[in-house]
């Protein structure tokens, strides 16, 4: 018989993956705005940033909840100290979302394609999706060795970031029309960049949470 704790516990853990799943289309669509220009789509980003506040405080609260009627220890308390973090990266992801829809809209001005392509914009978004189908996966089944995959993944994101001031930089030098949208690209590239390591922040809570293995304090070998 599933005791009352437990049934909480999977409660707790179909909210985390439901904050997962909106999170990622919240960001699916805002990305697809901000390539094709279309503010009807960005609009409804910003529109469903209440589900997204509004599951976030849900989350919170049940977890204080469980906290308080439970008093959990071992595996448990690190799967509530893993979901709260876990819920806090995620509503970060969701704002990110809303800042590139909130350019789309305030702009209205599709992106020059050969300054995207220069800037490997491509390879960010398809790692960047490439890492949430990594931890939501290994959140799913709870295998850590799948949440390891997004560290090596972010370098990638680094690197494209890294890269972009003097990618921009030669571009505005050869055509200096490129300004206005040069300076919102690179805050997008900035703000993937972030999502990128909110996205590891996941990843090593999962392990936490799996493994009893604190990544964030190791030192590096």
């Amino acid at each position: 018989m599933v005791s009352n704790a437990e049934h909480q516990r999977e409660i707790l853990n179909q909210a985390g993956l439901e904050m997962l799943e909106l999170c990622k289309s919240q960001l699916e669509k805002a990305i697809e705005a901000f390539l094709n220009n279309d503010s009807d789509l960005a609009e409804e980003v910003m529109s469903s940033e209440n589900r997204v506040n509004a599951l976030d405080i849900k989350i919170e609260k049940d977890c204080e909840k469980f906290l308080a009627l439970y008093n959990p220890v071992a595996i448990d308390l690190r799967f509530i100290m893993a979901i709260l973090k876990i819920n806090f990266a995620l509503e970060r992801i969701g704002d990110h979302a809303y800042s590139i829809s909130r350019y789309v809209v305030d702009r209205n001005k599709k992106i020059s394609e050969p300054l995207l392509k220069s800037l490997e914009f491509d390879l960010m978004v398809e790692t960047v999706f490439s890492m949430i189908e990594n931890i939501t996966l290994a959140y799913e089944t709870k295998d850590a060795k799948t949440a390891r995959k997004v560290f090596k993944k972010d370098k990638i994101l680094d690197k494209i970031d890294f890269n972009s001031f003097d990618i921009i930089e030669s571009e505005i030098k050869k055509e200096a029309s490129l300004v206005g949208e040069a300076l919102i690209v690179s805050s997008v590239i900035k703000k993937m960049e972030r999502v990128g390591d909110l996205i590891k922040n996941v990843g090593e809570e999962i392990i936490f949470y799996i493994d009893a293995e604190v990544l964030k304090h190791k030192k590096k070998k």
